[in-house]
């Protein structure tokens, strides 16, 4: 679908769903966990949109968006989760786009990814609903040469909706491992890692 920006530029693609903010604590162990393996490993967060996506929603449902509008106001809620999750991680760095990426993890940092002006130059992905934070994480592991994909959802005891998009399965480049992890298996998010 698309050929990697640099072979192998991350080593994971890890996207923290939106959803995690409904227990603090789980988001807090889960960051945790992440942040423990960031130094050994070329890791990229990407955030999902959550309670900011919601909002989105919500517009949608009240008013009535275009596929347009509501695409790109849902794309930058993931950049508002994004600024929350690197403002929580030490040694985060807000990266915007591949070379920001590529800056971060060579001064030692964790890139946390603000997508939207990365995906407004190239508009790679469809304008709908269909497409959430999941895909567009998909996308950019494949855009990264990323040897995986995990996304990790809130704990199944607060997850009331489909594990993935419907479009998910399309972005997701040939040969990518993608693995999905709940808040409450660490140990399964450890291993991935």
């Amino acid at each position: 679908m698309v050929s990697p920006v640099a072979p192998a530029l991350v080593d994971a693609v890890v996207k923290l769903g939106g959803g995690l903010l409904g227990d603090v604590e789980a988001f807090e162990a889960v960051l945790a966990v992440v942040g423990a393996h960031a130094p050994s490993r070329r890791l990229l967060l990407v955030a999902g949109g959550g309670p900011f996506a919601d909002a989105v929603r919500d517009a949608d449902r009240r008013i009535g968006l275009s596929d347009t509008a509501a695409h790109w106001m849902a794309v930058l809620a993931m950049d508002q989760y994004a600024y929350l999750i690197a403002s929580r991680m030490p040694n985060a760095a807000l990266v915007e786009e591949p070379l920001g990426i590529s800056a971060a993890i060579e001064d030692g940092q964790l890139p946390v990814l603000a997508p939207s002006r990365w995906l407004r130059a190239v508009d790679p992905l469809p304008h709908s609903w269909d497409v959430t934070s999941d895909s567009i994480a998909a996308w950019i592991a494949g855009c990264l040469g990323a040897r995986c994909l995990v996304l990790v959802k809130p704990s199944r005891a607060d997850r009331n909706s489909d594990i993935v998009d419907p479009y998910f399965a399309t972005a997701l480049p040939a040969g990518l491992t993608a693995t999905i992890v709940t808040a409450d298996q660490l140990d399964m998010l450890r291993s991935a890692l």
